[in-house]
């Protein structure tokens, strides 16, 4: 039998119909999963009772799990006939089954047993996946208390369980056939373990070609430049060449790896070696290796004083770049001065064979060193696997590349910054603290009331309540905040009370330290209880249980504190989103389908550092879709470089963005000090890719700099969006764009991006902790940490997309002015016809406007776009941009300009700043001037107006419609000789009536 248990936490009930005919019930829940039952104790007379009850299961065959199904019934117990009647039940399948460290309390609305069944209410659940280990270490009994901790070591097993499924589930998910790619070979899973993410199930075909350009898009209205615009290419990828987005298959099967180019490998894995023959008498040897192929050289990490030394290191060099037909491995001695040669080991490469995924790993051989004349050594041997393969090979993730390495300088410092890896982003939680009250507060001045408020911190989030003059010692506040806080949780919550003293001092009355893994999650708006806590008068009392029995004292603090899961943590601009799930992932929907992206080259970057005279780029590519970042591995030294990587993410909502961005490694030469240079950014919403297809394009890289726009070189991506189901997919639309708790509880627009600030400055805080880090500079520009800020060059983008978005209104209303001035007669009576039969036929209005809108939506499909939209120059407004403006918005926050500077700035913003007050002041005074018809601010005017409105009133009444609706047409539309030059009575009354301008200071 599996360790796996299934706990269920039954929380409490709400609601329920009653059965006893006095408007109550004895209320029991009875537990059903595979052949096993528990049953919770009876609550007497309790329409919403309360529980805090757990139960554990045991879990016979893991393997069938996500099939299996956990049935909690509730009933009510009549003690007068001993018979339970049916209150309703819940039913939760497999699938929704997760680690205790993702669970929450759900509530379920309860669920009818037949057709004429009367149910109603709610039921309050959390169902977790443990083992015996945290059992045993609990409670041997089935019942547990709900304020439990979770070890951490004992979750692991779960979680690690999970996941293999859920990947296993990916693996074969993303195997199915579509349209364009070929069946996969499901029996490669069953020949022996699972390959890694990275690793191809076969090798790929084609070899690397110059891809062939096949059409160049200028993007949309308005047209830009033809250097900033998007490249179609034709390149021959690893399913076989890609025209028009359709794949033309190779003669071989197809791979996992069928978006990249192909690229051979020379492997060598470096394993161990023993015997090695010491410098000395004393024995001592301090081994390291040092791989050579041509110019191009690897070097092992060295230990101290060890014959035996085991490395386990692996080494991949580009077979484009190999000038050799020999391989020599050397066996060298540490030193300070000088290093010895020890021994070495020389293959001729034309002899090594070539290794073709799914193939096991190829066996490590041991090699008898040789001495520098090629004679063999007595002693030493090293153990050595040599082979050819491509980046399908699992061993190319954590390979040392020498095209991703310095020939003059292969250290291992520099190696464990050009290594590709995939980052996952901390799952963000928002906390909910609300401070009602105190009770019993001490201070030092016996005499007086405090002056106090509440200090609320995690981390370097900091918030303060308003201080509260009480008459009493037991001030109330009733404040809610929100924080952000990552998991595993680091920083406690932390509630100091002060008292303020004067206007510049102040006196700590005592803190409480509340553990936010201790803290009740919840994934709706159901009411969380407050609870009390006792102050502390140090922080070491809080911490330290003896010393809490000496400082303690009988001050309490009333909060009702909370982690909130049905919320999505917002760390991206929230026009380009990446995720949009809620943090609970019983939340979480299916996906809808697998994002596939191919990181094949780039072209013609610029160089960004200076190296022997000669102008350099070490660059690296990054891309982030929902939690998961990848990073590829950095090209050494070269302005055209190839990586042909390619990753795979699940897609939950089509209405999302892939961001890749492209940057210079700082790391390697300039220290850890030094910042990653960004080169550019490419943004692709997925809801504009068809499924099935294959996009290759090559992307500009365009990068705003103080100078204005600049072109820093060209990434060439394959990109497949493939769908699962096409009715899933258009159900979502249907959908909020967030989770139900963003409208049932909303964020404020300040709440909202203070609490991203927040999240985003968690992310980057850890992922800068990985090996090897992504910095936060990177973070920050991949999720638009600064969009927020001003920028004048913004704002008047900004404002012509207003313009653009109400074009083809002015223009409507401008060929309107045409007709109405008779400037084309034939237009005009037209018109007149299609008015009165419009009038005489209103049926007929709404199905004609829909009519014209389907014509004009087939007419435009053939000018549909056939491309990801890309950035647009124009529509940023980036080419006829002010470099003062440029500089404004590169300038850091607060400025570092010169007073004069910032003074013209101010100037020129007041300016700005002017035309726009005085165009929502005319918009009010209009709107005012509406309000002044019935308001009697002017006397005259309201009369004639509401004389007017019973004139109107009887000639409408008496007239038929049609005839009123056919008068102001021809009115509206009467010819020229018929208008004066002057305007008309209505609008000259309008214009005369007064606004709240006269009001105004």
């Amino acid at each position: 039998m599996s360790n796996l248990k299934l706990g269920v936490e039954v929380v409490s009930a709400h609601d329920l119909i009653p059965k006893d005919g006095q408007d109550s019930s004895g209320v029991y829940v009875e537990l059903q999963f595979e052949g096993q039952k528990f049953r919770t104790t009876l609550k007497q007379k309790d329409l919403s009772p309360v529980w805090n009850e757990n139960f554990y299961f045991n879990i016979t065959n893991p393997g069938n799990l996500r099939d299996l199904t956990l049935d909690a019934c509730v009933y009510s117990h009549n003690k007068t006939t001993d018979k339970k009647s049916f209150l309703g039940k819940v039913s939760i399948t497999g699938t929704s089954f997760v680690p205790f460290s993702d669970a929450v309390v759900l509530h379920y609305p309860l669920e009818k047993q037949r057709i004429w069944s009367r149910v109603k209410g709610e039921l309050g659940l959390k169902v977790f996946i443990t083992d015996d280990l945290y059992m045993s270490s609990s409670n041997p009994l089935p019942t547990m208390p709900s304020t439990m901790n979770v070890d951490p070591r004992s979750a692991e097993p779960i979680r690690n369980a999970f996941s293999d499924e859920r990947a296993e589930s990916r693996r074969n998910f993303r195997h199915l056939p579509n349209s364009d790619r070929r069946k996969q070979n499901d029996d490669v899973f069953a020949a022996g373990p699972a390959p890694k993410p990275n690793s191809g199930s076969y090798e790929m075909r084609s070899g690397p070609r110059p891809p062939n350009i096949v059409n160049t898009y200028a993007g949309s209205f308005p047209m830009q430049p033809g250097e900033y615009s998007v490249k179609e290419t034709s390149p021959y990828l690893g399913g076989g060449r890609i025209v028009g987005g359709r794949v033309i298959p190779a003669d071989r099967p197809n791979c996992t790896y069928d978006l990249v180019e192909k690229m051979q490998y020379l492997f060598v894995r470096v394993v161990k070696a023993r015997d090695l023959p010491a410098k000395d008498v004393t024995g001592s040897l301090d081994p390291y290796v040092e791989v050579k192929v041509g110019n191009y050289k690897g070097i092992t990490k060295y230990f101290e004083k060890k014959q035996n030394p085991e490395w386990n290191e692996v080494f991949a060099f580009a077979k484009d770049q190999v000038q050799t037909s020999v391989l020599e491995v050397v066996v060298m001695d540490k030193d300070l001065v000088m290093d010895d040669f020890v021994g070495r080991v020389r293959l001729d490469l034309y002899d090594i064979p070539t290794r073709v995924p799914p193939d096991s790993p190829l066996a490590p051989e041991w090699y008898r060193l040789e001495e520098q004349d090629g004679e063999k050594r007595k002693r030493g041997e090293l153990m050595l696997a040599v082979w050819y393969g491509t980046q399908a090979d699992e061993a190319f993730p954590d390979a040392w590349h020498s095209d991703a390495s310095a020939a003059t300088d292969p250290s291992p410092a520099i190696y464990g910054h050009t290594r590709g890896k995939v980052y996952h982003s901390p799952k963000l939680w928002y906390v909910r603290v609300v401070v009602i009250e105190a009770q019993d507060l001490l201070v030092s001045d016996k005499g007086r009331f405090p002056d106090a408020y509440v200090k609320v911190q995690i981390g370097n989030q900091v918030f303060k309540t308003k201080p509260v003059q009480a008459r009493n010692m037991n001030p109330v506040w009733r404040e809610e905040m929100l924080f952000v806080a990552a998991e595993p949780f680091e920083e406690p919550l932390s509630l100091t009370v002060e008292d303020r003293l004067a206007s510049n001092k102040e006196e700590t009355i005592g803190r409480v330290i509340v553990p936010l893994s201790q803290v009740h999650r919840r994934a709706d708006d159901k009411f969380v209880r407050p609870h009390w806590f006792n102050l502390e008068k140090s922080t070491s009392a809080a911490m330290d249980p003896d010393a809490g029995k000496k400082d303690r004292f009988y001050s309490r603090l009333h909060l009702q504190v909370c982690l909130e899961g049905g919320y999505h943590v917002l760390d991206e601009s929230t026009n380009y989103s990446t995720d949009l799930r809620p943090t609970a992932k019983p939340l979480w929907k299916n996906s809808i389908g697998v994002l596939e992206l191919g990181i094949l080259n780039a072209d013609g970057l610029h160089p960004m550092k200076t190296k022997d005279g000669k102008g350099i780029s070490d660059t690296y590519c990054v891309a982030k879709y929902g939690q998961k970042w990848v990073r590829t591995r950095t090209i050494i030294n070269s302005l055209s470089p190839k990586y042909n990587e390619q990753y795979t993410w699940e897609v939950y909502d089509p209405a999302t963005v892939l961001v890749v961005g492209v940057f210079d490694n700082s790391q390697i030469n300039g220290g850890s000090s030094s910042k990653d240079v960004k080169i550019g950014k490419i943004r692709i919403r997925l809801s504009t890719l068809e499924t099935g297809r294959v996009y290759t394009h090559s992307y500009p890289l365009l990068a705003l700099h103080s100078s204005g726009v600049k072109k820093m070189g060209e990434l060439h991506l394959a990109i497949r969006f493939s769908c699962t189901s096409l009715v899933n997919m258009m159900y979502i639309y249907s959908r909020p764009l967030l989770p139900k708790m963003h409208y049932i509880r909303p964020l404020t627009p300040m709440q909202q991006d203070l609490l991203r600030h927040q999240a985003v400055n968690l992310v980057a805080a850890r992922l800068s902790r990985a090996e090897p880090p992504l910095k936060r500079e990177v973070v920050e520009y991949m999720s638009d940490a600064h969009s927020h800020l001003w920028s004048m060059r913004r704002s008047k983008a900004n404002f012509f997309r207003l313009m653009s978005v109400f074009s083809g209104l002015f223009a409507f209303g401008k060929w309107f002015g045409e007709v109405c001035k008779w400037k084309n007669p034939v237009t005009t009576v037209l018109v007149h016809i299609l008015f009165g039969m419009l009038v005489l036929f209103p049926e007929l209005i709404l199905p004609t406007a829909f009519l014209y809108m389907f014509v004009i939506g087939l007419w435009n499909y053939r000018y549909r776009p056939r491309h990801p939209p890309h950035m647009n120059t124009r529509i940023s407004y980036a080419e006829a941009v002010h470099p003062d403006e440029l500089d404004e918005e590169f300038d850091t926050f607060p400025t570092t300009r010169s007073p004069d500077v910032v003074r013209y700035r101010y100037d020129r913003l007041r300016s700005v700043a002017g035309k726009v007050q005085s165009v929502v002041g005319d918009l009010a005074s209009q709107g005012e001037r509406i309000q002044a018809l019935l308001s009697w601010r002017d006397p005259r005017a309201t009369v004639i107006f509401l004389l007017l409105c019973l004139v109107v009133a009887i000639v409408l009444y008496a007239t038929p419609f049609q005839v009123v609706a056919l008068s102001s047409g021809a009115y509206v539309m009467r010819h020229p000789r018929l208008r004066h030059r002057v305007p008309s009575a209505p609008i000259n009354f309008f214009k005369r009536l007064p606004a709240q301008t006269d009001s105004m200071l």
